[in-house]
């Protein structure tokens, strides 16, 4: 349940708005260490992981990923028509759901962030990992600003051309410094990961956004 990958870490920079998530969702599995992460070091979140591909669902055990019990599990399907199906809202909505031929159409499409945004619980966040050097990134990005009225902001992986996109719903953005290095100190009581310097990068980030909207 260690994040090894860059991107991984920071697509948990959305505990920097919200520390203690309810419910969390999944599109795209893979080896799981989110989804490992999430499991041990949020333990009061229900986590619901949707995967269409069984082949990776089989290999489950091999990467020490939990059994499914009253707080986890993991579904066979489409996250696309998933997303829309769910009568759930989420307060997190993670997506990481590249294939062998990268992301597919239908989990960068217009339709598809519209209805993750309606997916999710008043101030919940979507978060996207997306490809920096996509030739089509700039559009993925546009969608998502669509979706979420520009509540959204960028952070870079350290150490790879990983965008990671994360998008609020109907709250007040963006959020003060004062409560990101908050919630950043009561993180770092309780998760391995530095928050702390994560907190530094959102905030700089954010500065960048507020500056555009001015």
């Amino acid at each position: 349940d260690k994040l090894v990958f860059s991107y991984t870490r920071a697509m948990m920079s959305f505990l920097l708005f919200e520390p203690s998530p309810k419910r969390i969702a999944m599109i795209g599995l893979g080896g799981g260490s989110l989804a490992k992460y999430c499991y041990r070091y949020l333990p009061q979140t229900e986590i619901t992981v949707v995967e269409i591909n069984p082949d990776v669902i089989a290999l489950r055990n091999e990467f020490a990923i939990p059994a499914d019990d009253t707080r986890f599990q993991v579904l066979l399907g489409n996250g696309a028509e998933w997303v829309t199906d769910t009568t759930r809202r989420f307060d997190v909505l993670m997506v990481d759901g590249f294939d062998a031929a990268g992301l597919p159409a239908q989990l960068s499409s217009q339709q598809f962030y519209d209805d993750c945004f309606a997916s999710l619980a008043d101030n919940g966040i979507m978060v996207v990992n997306l490809w920096g050097s996509n030739a089509h990134y700039d559009e993925y990005l546009e969608r998502i600003h669509n979706s979420f009225a520009g509540r959204v902001v960028i952070v870079n992986a350290e150490d790879s051309l990983n965008k990671i996109v994360l998008a609020v719903k109907n709250v007040e953005f963006p959020p003060s410094p004062t409560k990101i290095r908050h919630h950043a100190k009561l993180l770092c009581l309780s998760h391995p990961i530095n928050f702390q310097a994560k907190s530094n990068r959102l905030i700089r980030a954010l500065s960048d956004v507020k500056s555009s909207l001015a």
